[in-house]
């Protein structure tokens, strides 16, 4: 199944359907899944160095193109750099192990994970705590002093695009306003109950795509962080979603990535189920009425992430729109 896709103000096209990755850490169960996804139709698959699952992504993005059965430019990757890596001297050293990692010449689209840089243990990318456990924040390095390497990454041509993710739409303003190459893409929570409604009108006004995560609510998402504050909701047992659902014959994640993805957004649901993870690629073949596109809109705001490991840090700005 072909999917439709968005232009980036590089010229290059984003998949508007992918592939999370987060919390799929095992070998076998992730290959599965990709395996099962492109041959699905999937041609974005997101990732990042935090997930530490870029090698075997890596693995099987070289299986299919090295049997002929997929070209490098059939398959976009989006992947991220980690907190612990903003310091200029830092940057390239973590690119080009990604890269090694994705057994990749280049990555489509490579965004900052994180506004609030902190520091690492020296010799590794383990994140720097101090005696009560808290990360140590880098307050030295700056969004630009990040981008500014990112940059002579994408003039040489390891980094095709790039963006950001979880930054606030102020953040994202200040940076677009500073940069050479402009920001692309910005990828953040995203669902029925948190919208995003300024930071899309942002996005319009410069021209950045936006990518959300856990366009399904991410059900698993508290045992990340078992110990972590987070907030209660679940979009899929939405009663407004389930009767539309019935409406329409389709699933309630079916449901929820047409909303994003008729509102023009990105969208990559994480799944580790083939049988879910080709119904929700099956999800373009529909539209929701104009009535039920409102319907939707109107839903009760709820951030279900937070960046609360990084409050106190003087770039924090989670929680705004």
């Amino acid at each position: 199944m072909k999917t439709p896709s968005i232009p980036l103000n590089t010229g290059a096209a984003l998949p508007i359907f992918g592939l999370g990755t987060w919390q799929v850490k095992d070998d076998k169960e992730l290959k599965t899944s990709l395996r099962t996804a492109i041959d699905a139709g999937y041609r974005l698959i997101d990732t990042a160095h935090i997930y530490k699952n870029e090698h075997i992504i890596g693995e099987v993005i070289h299986e299919y193109i090295s049997t002929g059965r997929l070209k490098r430019e059939e398959i976009f990757i989006t992947s991220k750099l980690p907190l612990v890596a903003h310091a200029p001297e830092d940057v390239e050293k973590c690119v080009n192990g990604q890269l090694d990692a994705l057994k990749l010449d280049y990555i489509d689209l490579y965004l900052i994970h994180c506004p609030c840089p902190c520091k690492h243990q020296e010799g590794s990318w383990i994140p720097l705590s101090d005696d009560k456990g808290k990360l140590v924040f880098d307050e030295k390095t700056t969004h630009i002093d990040t981008w500014r390497e990112l940059e002579k990454l994408y003039y040489a041509g390891k980094l095709r695009a790039l963006g950001v993710s979880r930054f606030s739409a102020r953040q994202l303003e200040d940076l677009y306003d500073l940069a050479d190459v402009k920001p692309a893409n910005i990828q953040v929570e995203c669902h029925i109950y948190w919208q995003q409604e300024n930071l899309r009108r942002v996005c319009r006004k410069l021209g950045v795509t936006l990518t959300a995560f856990a366009p399904l609510g991410s059900p698993g998402r508290k045992s990340s962080r078992p110990d972590g504050n987070w907030p209660d909701g679940d979009p899929l047992l939405d009663p407004l979603v389930l009767q539309l659902a019935e409406k329409y014959q389709k699933s309630t994640a079916q449901v929820l990535i047409r909303f994003l993805t008729q509102n023009g957004n990105s969208v990559i649901p994480k799944s580790v189920n083939p049988r879910r993870i080709v119904e929700n690629i099956s999800s373009f073949d529909y539209e929701l009425s104009e009535e039920d596109m409102h319907a939707l809109e109107d839903k009760t705001r709820i951030k279900l992430f937070n960046l609360d490991f990084a409050i106190g840090h003087p770039l924090y700005a989670d929680g705004e729109n």
